[in-house]
C-alpha cells in the first residue's frame, strides 16, 4: 500500500499508470511531483476550515468534518475524472506527508479494485529528494556556458543547438524569464520550489558523459535562485562566447522583447531603481526616451550604458577566457543555425579531448 523511493530518479521512474496529488489546489500550484494530476480531497477553503477547527475547537471535530469532506470529494472524482479507468489501473497517490488525505483516498480506490498505492512521506519525501540533489549532492554534469553580451540571441542559439542533437539546459525557459532587468515574460515566474522541480527533472534527463550547454547567467534568473550545486558548476565551466554588432543586438531585443515590455510608467519605475548604479544624467536620458516613445533609442542606450558595462565588469571579476568565439554577422535564423553547428562542433571537440 505504501511506496518508498530511495532516489529522485527512482521516483521519476515510478512505473504507475497515473500519479495523483490529492492536496489542495493552492498546494499543488506551489509545486508538485512532475506529471501528477490534482484531485483535491479538500479544496483551499475546506482545508483552511478544517485547520481552524483543529486549532481553535477540537481535533476530533476537525477529523470528523474533514472525513466527510474527503469522502464527498473523493466520490465526485470517482464519478467524474476517474470513471474512464478499468480494473487494472495502477494509480500512485500522495498528499502533504503521506497522512490521512492520501491514505483515505488510496483506501477508497483499493476497495473499488484498483491497484492503488500511496507515496511514503507524501510530497515532503519528494521535496527532500529534490533538495538533496540541488543543495547537498555534487552534480555529475560537464557544463559549457554560452556567453555573450545581452541581445546576442543566446536563447535562440540554445534551441538550435538542441535541435542539432547536443545537450542543452535552458534555465531561462525553466524560470520563465529572460534573465535581464527587462526580461519578464507575460506569464509569472514559477515559485522557487516549482522552478527547482523543473530543474531537477531537466537535469535527470541529461547524460553526464556528454557536455551540456547552458546560457551564462548570474546566480538568479529573474527572482529565481540557481541552486548552489548547479551554480558551483557554472562558475567553473568553460565558455563559448558569441558576439554581434550593437545595431543587430538592438534590432533583436526590440523584436524579442515586444511581448514582455511593461507600459511606460512601469518601465520608468524599473529604470529609476538603477540610479544607484548609473548616474542621474544617464537615467534621466532613458526616461526622456520613454516619454518620446523612442524604444529603438532606449534599447541602444540601455545596451551601451547599462548592459554592456555590466557584462564587461562581470567578465573582469570572473577572469575567464573563452574556449571558442562565434561572430554573428546578423541574428537571422539562418545565421543562428550555422552558428549552432559551429557550437555543436566545439562541444564535440571538448568531449573528444576528455572534457
Amino acid at each position: 500500500m505504501v511506496k518508498s523511493f530511495s532516489s529522485l530518479q527512482d521516483m521519476y521512474d515510478h512505473g504507475y499508470d497515473t500519479i495523483i496529488d490529492v492536496r489542495s489546489p493552492a498546494e499543488f500550484a506551489e509545486d508538485h511531483v512532475p506529471g501528477a494530476i490534482n484531485l483535491p480531497v479538500l479544496n483551499n477553503e475546506e482545508r483552511a476550515e478544517v485547520g481552524t477547527i483543529y486549532v481553535q475547537e477540537s481535533p476530533f471535530l476537525a477529523r470528523k468534518l474533514g472525513a466527510a469532506m474527503v469522502f464527498r470529494n473523493a466520490a465526485r472524482h470517482i464519478e467524474e475524472t476517474l470513471s474512464q479507468y478499468e480494473g487494472g489501473w495502477r494509480p500512485l497517490v500522495y498528499c502533504w506527508r503521506g497522512g490521512q488525505r492520501s491514505g483515505s483516498f488510496t483506501y477508497l480506490l483499493q476497495q473499488i479494485g484498483w491497484r492503488a498505492e500511496m507515496i511514503s512521506g507524501g510530497y515532503q519525501s519528494y521535496r527532500r529528494l529534490v533538495h538533496q540533489m540541488l543543495y547537498e549532492d555534487d552534480l555529475p554534469y560537464r557544463l559549457v556556458l554560452l556567453d555573450g553580451y545581452t541581445g546576442t540571441a543566446k536563447t535562440d542559439l540554445l534551441k538550435h543547438v538542441a535541435e542539432q542533437g547536443a545537450q542543452v539546459l535552458d534555465l531561462e525557459g525553466l524560470a520563465n524569464h529572460r534573465g535581464s532587468l527587462l526580461g519578464g515574460m507575460p506569464e509569472d515566474q514559477p515559485g522557487q520550489k516549482a522552478f527547482e522541480s523543473a530543474l531537477a527533472g531537466a537535469l535527470s534527463r541529461l547524460d553526464p558523459s556528454r557536455p551540456v550547454l547552458v546560457e551564462a547567467e548570474s546566480s538568479k534568473v529573474g527572482d529565481r535562485i540557481i541552486p548552489p550545486s548547479l551554480w558551483s558548476l557554472m562558475k567553473q565551466a568553460p565558455r563559448i562566447e558569441v558576439s554581434a554588432s550593437v545595431e543587430e543586438r538592438c534590432r533583436y531585443l526590440l523584436r524579442t522583447y515586444s511581448d514582455g515590455l511593461p507600459d511606460a510608467d512601469t518601465l520608468s519605475e524599473m529604470l529609476e531603481r538603477l540610479r544607484a548604479r548609473r548616474s542621474n544624467a544617464v537615467v534621466d536620458g532613458w526616461l526622456s526616451l520613454i516619454e518620446e516613445g523612442d524604444m529603438a533609442g532606449l534599447a541602444r542606450a540601455l545596451m551601451e550604458q547599462h548592459y554592456d558595462p555590466a557584462y564587461r565588469s562581470s567578465r573582469r571579476s570572473i577572469g575567464v577566457n573563452a574556449v571558442a568565439e562565434v561572430q554573428l554577422k546578423d541574428l537571422d535564423d539562418q545565421t543562428l543555425q550555422s552558428a549552432a553547428t559551429t557550437i555543436c562542433d566545439t562541444l564535440e571537440g571538448l568531449a573528444a579531448k576528455g572534457f
